[in-house]
């Protein structure tokens, strides 16, 4: 084999992991850009030294090892990733300002495609998707980062007790005292189960629709219709947070008035329904980019707008575009 071809062949078979590494340098450090910088690292490190990998544990779990060592030295610079619900009780309508708190406060949607790798087994992607969760994601944040590894290694990847412990480097008891440990934290913040979003069955897709055909039209009566009465809206990067179908419409009619007319395109983060939303330009025709909507939906309503107000960051990442033409189609 030429040096050329071996370059290429380390080259494929640390590509092929990179979505799977995403998705767990996600759930630990609860960013999309820390997590893709952690996995660069990862791969790089692992390029330099493969010569010194002897093949005596998997390729796989050699790189996981590699990306724990990366994800717990980010996260020793201690900052824990929120969301606004985690920050402050909810905030009544009348009593609502914009306050922006820094980048690095708030946990980030994820597109589902950079973090979700295809399998086949129904049951195995329904936990993946399930551990992606904004909530679920937020209440990792809470556990101390060798607690938040071994839980994600052991529930979501399902690695045996003995391999978290090698990867670590401690003990099988140790370890099992870390996830007793983490599992009671989780309970504690966890909240509410949203439905995940693949695959979507009619009721949810017909709930969807209504949604988009309820905000497109701006149609508070019907949007009022489709939340569930404790809803909740939060607006990255804004602390605000409300509450509540009455404060929600409220605010879209007050505050957030010049969404009106706004356009939604569908697209998939954190394993749930999510939307690009669109506004009318101000300055001539179309729509320019406002959020990226996560949707929480559970037992038939809306429980969650989660809408990402950083859209240079984030249409990019979702590969969304920067203008919508006037005569666009809906979602």
């Amino acid at each position: 084999m030429s040096d050329q071809t071996a370059t290429a062949d380390i080259d494929s078979r640390l590509e092929g992991h990179r979505v799977e590494l995403t998705g767990y340098c996600y759930r630990m450090l609860g960013s999309a850009f820390e997590a893709e910088d952690a996995v660069q690292d990862t791969l790089v490190r692992a390029w330099r030294n493969f010569e010194k990998f002897e093949g005596r544990s998997s390729l796989r779990s050699w790189l996981y090892r590699i990306a724990t060592n990366v994800c717990l030295d980010m996260l020793n610079a201690g900052n824990k990733r929120a969301r606004p619900v985690d920050l402050t009780g909810p905030t009544p309508l009348a009593q609502a300002a914009l306050n922006p708190l820094p980048e690095n406060t708030w946990l980030e949607p994820m597109p589902d495609g950079r973090i979700l790798p295809s399998v086949a087994d129904p049951a195995e992607a329904a936990v993946a998707r399930e551990s992606v969760r904004l909530a679920f994601v937020a209440a990792l944040q809470h556990l101390p980062s060798k607690q938040r590894a071994v839980l994600i290694l052991r529930e979501v990847l399902a690695w045996k007790a003995s391999e978290v412990a090698e990867l670590l480097e401690t003990s099988v008891a140790s370890v099992n005292s870390a996830l007793q440990r983490a599992r009671a934290t989780l309970a504690d913040h966890e909240g509410l189960t949203a439905d995940t979003a693949d695959p979507l069955d009619e009721e949810q897709r017909k709930l969807l629709d209504r949604y988009v055909a309820a905000f497109e039209g701006y149609d508070m009566a019907a949007l009022t219709a489709l939340l569930h009465e404790d809803a909740v809206m939060t607006m990255p990067p804004f602390d605000l947070w409300l509450q509540g179908h009455d404060d929600i419409t409220g605010f879209m009619r007050t505050m957030g008035a010049s969404c009106e007319g706004s356009r939604l395109v569908a697209t998939a983060a954190n394993g749930t329904p999510a939307f690009a939303h669109y506004k009318p330009n101000p300055d001539g025709p179309g729509f320019v980019p406002w959020a990226v909507q996560v949707i929480d939906v559970s037992a038939g309503s809306i429980t969650g707008m989660h809408c990402f107000l950083d859209t240079p960051r984030w249409f990019p990442l979702f590969g969304l575009p920067d203008h919508l033409d006037a005569d666009a189609d809906a979602a």
